[in-house]
């Protein structure tokens, strides 16, 4: 799964992409270049396992992170949009901050008028997409029309007209095969979003968490959080900030949930590991996340719910006190199970 971070020049996501990622980033970059970075995603379950077991390596899930070209308003150059519609979701980022020594390409911090204004360049993106595409369709119906290309033709149609009227085309209903007839055009307005708004130390706790496609969070702070070693330290700075936990923490986890993703466990002593799958994967299936012959082969699987482990403090009491569930091929995996799967090939 990949995360495309974008925004108008100067906003920040360049900051939130190093801190994020770990990865340095040029301010002299080429030209619509874009930079792909893995974003390990901090799990207290994850900790709290690894201080059970002590393994030999410990591994985070991670997000992939793609920082695209900045968004230029009304210049019709979109370097950033073949990257963008490679990923699963779209990261906006919005300047709320205000400082002398960045300039703002508008010349003053609107957050409102800027979030209209990259909403809009999808939009347009989106149109020209539609447009060309049915362009190509009208010369195609010469030699005769498919009832494929009738259905994409009149999915297409429904597109323009919400585009047209700036809506986007994830606010719209799609049955199965409207969504099939337009996949391959990866309609940027039909993915989801989620705007992270960059703003000043002040603002920072008031907008602490944010809704489902509203976050807030801010790159200076983060910098500073970040650039201290000491987990104490770090973490009284934040309680006087008003802070409870990293924004890159939170943003990170957001968009990996906005993504429908979730994660199960494994652990022992040579490691303890989150597992990244999609909300309602039955277990072979999640399996088949570890190695293919468990999912081929799989016979069923021992289920410790993290909350029962958090309270027992360990597996063995888990199993003595009877909630270590013995589960089948219909199982779903659900967020937090640890588990350890029996197949044989």
């Amino acid at each position: 799964m990949k995360i495309a971070l974008l925004g108008l020049p100067q906003s920040g996501k360049r900051t939130l992409f190093s801190l994020l990622t770990g990865r340095e980033v040029s301010e002299h970059r080429g030209e619509g270049e874009s930079i792909e970075g893995v974003a390990p995603i901090r799990d207290p379950r994850v900790d709290f396992l690894a201080e059970i077991m002590q393994p030999n390596k410990v591994t985070y899930a991670e997000n992939k992170i793609v920082l695209c070209p900045d968004i230029m308003e009304g210049t019709g150059k979109r370097e950033w949009l073949d990257a963008a519609r490679r990923c699963d979701l779209l990261c906006l980022v919005v300047r709320a901050f205000a400082s002398e020594r960045v300039y703002h390409p508008a010349g003053s911090i609107d957050a409102g008028r800027d979030r209209r204004t990259l909403n809009t360049e999808l939009l347009l993106a989106d149109l020209e997409l539609i447009e060309k595409r049915l362009e190509r369709i009208a010369k195609e119906k010469k030699s005769g029309r498919t009832p494929a290309q009738l259905k994409e033709e009149q999915t297409l149609a429904k597109c323009r007209e919400a585009v047209e009227q700036e809506i986007n085309l994830s606010s719209l209903e799609f049955d199965q095969d409207e969504l099939d007839s337009i996949k391959s055009l990866n309609l940027v307005t039909l993915m989801p979003l989620l705007w992270v708004y960059n703003v000043d130390e002040d603002k920072l706790a008031e907008g602490q968490g944010g809704t489902e496609e509203n976050f807030t969070v801010s790159a200076l702070i983060e910098k500073e959080i970040m650039g201290m070693d000491d987990p104490t330290e770090r973490r009284e700075y934040m309680e006087a900030i008003g802070l409870s936990s990293s924004g890159l923490d939170r943003l990170n986890a957001a968009a990996y949930d906005a993504l429908g993703l979730m994660s199960f466990y494994t652990m022992g002593k040579d490691e303890v590991r989150a597992w990244t799958i999609r909300k309602g994967t039955a277990a072979p299936a999640a399996g088949g996340k570890i190695h293919s012959d468990i999912e081929r082969g799989f016979i069923r699987v021992e289920v410790v719910k993290y909350n029962d482990l958090a309270v027992a403090g360990s597996e063995a009491t888990v199993k003595a006190q009877g909630k270590a569930l013995l589960k089948g091929k219909d199982y779903i995996i659900e967020d937090g199970d640890i588990c350890n799967f029996r197949f044989n090939v």
